[in-house]
């Protein structure tokens, strides 16, 4: 029977769920709405209802998140720490319209929790923290700059003879596509850390056995969330993504979509869990290089860059604050 304490964690996991779709909606969908590809109303219901099918689909990245970063034995309310930590940071980065990754910030306020409950790093894996948070964190960027690069590139060789109408119908439309694949991308890797939080609690309640994977009910909990909070929309984060990074075109539009969509779904099949935002970010730059570099406003970029820094050590600060000062009435 679910107690008082994994109720609330339910509950807070979903919450954080739904703040995760707004805060990333722009992810998906900002270079459609941005290049006129999409109305914001549609590009949003679209986005929603790809979340809702890719969050359905796997558990590889769940199971990571319930298994791979800390030992079960943590307290229900270490999870619970975590999850306020990591809220409390998507909703300063959100008002400041700052694209960072909700990832990190979840995987980093459960470190930091653990840290502060144990008195000690013991409880953490951190070999799988290396493997799958910090080396991630710097390649997937990577490997999404250079893609976006490198299909860019393609793409202006093989449209060289075309006219800039026929090139703009054409990629205003394959960005309704691009921006599906994006949003089911987005759906299968980042709703999978809230079910595993989810699991992890019901692990450590002894409710679930490790092996037993992640249960229906809690994806589509999950699915349904994030698709409701993608649905509220993220405008603020919108412009950013859209038009602040560098001046998108149609195909630049299609390109930037179609490449962060690749690299989050490998991630996602090797079990991953990688920042959407991050990798469309680096997307975005990569293909707006490719025309020329100077069109990229490097200036922002710095100041993405700054905040995916500082995401992981902060979203640690706050959940072992928050755990600390649980930890005074329980």
């Amino acid at each position: 029977m679910l107690s008082g304490i994994i109720i609330g964690i339910v509950v807070v996991a979903l919450v954080f769920d739904f703040i995760a779709g707004f805060h990333d909606t722009a992810n998906a969908i900002a270079t459609a709405v941005y290049t006129k590809a999409l109305t914001p109303d549609k590009a949003i219901l679209l986005a929603a209802c790809m979340n809702l099918i890719g969050a359905m689909v796997s558990e590889k990245v769940a199971m990571t998140i319930s298994s791979g970063i800390v030992s079960v034995s943590i307290a229900q309310h270490v999870i619970l720490a975590a999850l306020l930590g990591a809220a409390t940071w998507n909703l300063i980065t959100w008002w400041l319209a700052i694209p960072s990754s909700s990832s990190h910030a979840l995987i980093g306020s459960l470190i930091g929790a653990t840290i502060v409950f144990s008195h000690s790093a013991g409880n953490i894996i951190w070999s799988g923290v290396i493997m799958k948070v910090i080396i991630p964190l710097f390649t997937s960027p990577l490997i999404g700059f250079l893609i976006g690069f490198l299909v860019m590139k393609l793409v202006f060789n093989l449209c060289a003879n075309w006219s800039q109408n026929k090139v703009n119908r054409t990629f205003l439309k394959a960005q309704i596509f691009s921006s599906a694949l994006v949003a089911y991308s987005h759906g299968s890797n980042d709703a999978q850390k809230t079910m595993g939080i989810i699991t992890l609690s019901l692990i450590s309640g002894g409710l679930l056995d490790a092996s037993s994977g992640v249960p229906l009910w809690v994806k589509i909990a999950c699915a349904i969330a994030m698709a409701l909070g993608t649905f509220t929309g993220g405008k603020r984060i919108m412009k950013t993504m859209g038009g602040g990074v560098t001046k998108l075109e149609p195909s630049s539009g299609f390109v930037a979509q179609t490449a962060s969509a690749l690299v989050i779904e490998a991630m996602t099949q090797l079990g991953i869990p990688v920042s959407t935002t991050q990798v469309i970010t680096t997307s975005i730059m990569g293909a707006g290089s490719a025309k020329r570099v100077s069109s990229v406003k490097w200036g922002i970029a710095r100041n993405i860059l700054f905040a995916w820094i500082v995401t992981l050590p902060l979203s640690m600060l706050l959940g072992g604050c928050y755990c600390w000062v649980i930890d005074l009435f329980v």
